[in-house]
């Protein structure tokens, strides 16, 4: 059964706010009160590392942020992002044009369950996803459109962005995803059911000292050999409450 639209009422208005990072140097504009993105968006920019002159796609980008830290870091790659909301959709191209990234970034509006209707199969060098992390009957539904699509797998599972990796990465390209630690079996299945080998795997841990992993990083290879590397636990506070680590505050700052 479908989801039902938001009950007896209008789509909200959304104000918008500039934020920015690497020292004011890159402007991301977000809603206030709708879907905001946060640190997991940024470990899986920075945890992609495309080679030269790469093609990226960013599947579910919201407002573009994770296509717009690789543009401002790599000069030289183009970036193509999908989103299935059209006022984020529409954000994410005015960001894109406002960093001066418009040549080498667009922006298409579509269903990632419809991926072989909207791009054409292993075009890309490097796929990025922030998927949705909850179950659509998990955990209280965000009364805001925007929020309720991006954390709740309403019109996508992590299997339908795993099969749209795997139809637009090139064979021996990569694709980057960022999953909660607890669901990271559901992940790993999805990868290898269609040939996306796991390669590298970094545990993030909120901060020193917790039992278990927050969110897991994961970088699979298309048509990849078994071999596979664990890197170090990273860090997001320096501890409970407190401050963001160095190696989180670098992420940020460039």
């Amino acid at each position: 059964m479908a989801e039902p639209p938001l009950p007896e009422r209008q789509q909200p208005l959304h104000t918008l706010t500039d934020d920015t990072l690497f020292q004011g140097n890159l402007i991301c504009q977000q809603s206030r009160e709708g879907y905001r993105f946060s640190v997991d968006a940024v470990l899986a920019a920075h945890f992609a590392v495309p080679k030269p002159g790469s093609q990226i796609l960013d599947l579910g980008c919201g407002c573009g942020v994770i296509g717009l830290i690789l543009a401002h870091r790599y000069p030289d790659i183009t970036v193509c992002s999908l989103e299935l909301q059209e006022k984020l959709a529409t954000l994410a191209q005015e960001n894109g044009a406002r960093n001066g990234f418009a040549d080498r970034f667009r922006v298409l509006r579509g269903d990632v369950c419809a991926i072989a209707t909207l791009l054409p199969p292993e075009s890309f060098d490097l796929v990025v996803c922030n998927p949705p992390y909850r179950k659509k009957d998990s955990g209280r539904i965000n009364l805001d459109d925007q929020a309720a699509c991006a954390r709740h797998e309403l019109s996508a599972a992590v299997g339908d962005f795993v099969r749209a990796s795997a139809f637009c990465v090139k064979n021996r390209g990569r694709v980057v995803f960022i999953y909660p630690a607890g669901r990271c079996n559901a992940l790993l299945a999805a990868l290898q059911q269609h040939r996306l080998v796991p390669k590298r795997l970094q545990p993030i841990y909120s901060y020193p000292g917790t039992a278990s992993a927050r969110l897991v990083l994961v970088e699979a290879l298309k048509n990849g050999g078994e071999q596979s590397e664990i890197l170090a636990p990273f860090y997001i506070f320096e501890r409970k409450n407190g401050a963001f680590t160095p190696a989180m505050q670098a992420l940020y700052r460039g």
